[in-house]
């Protein structure tokens, strides 16, 4: 997927994390967040994430 997927990872426990978890409405970890390549939020799970949701979201 490279070239394709950016992905972060925030800690909710330090001060970036803190700061934008409430600008991104999360509160349970882990949080995935699938955003397109315009910063829309396509879906959002908490959990287990399924690889193969991020494959077909990238394929659209």
């Amino acid at each position: 997927m490279s070239g394709r997927l950016e992905v972060m990872r925030l800690n909710i426990q330090e001060p970036v994390g803190r700061e934008l978890a409430p600008v991104y409405d999360f509160e349970y970890t882990p949080t995935f967040i699938f955003f397109d390549a315009q910063g829309n939020e396509q879906w959002r799970i908490v959990g287990e994430i399924d690889p193969q949701r991020v494959r077909d979201s990238i394929r659209q």
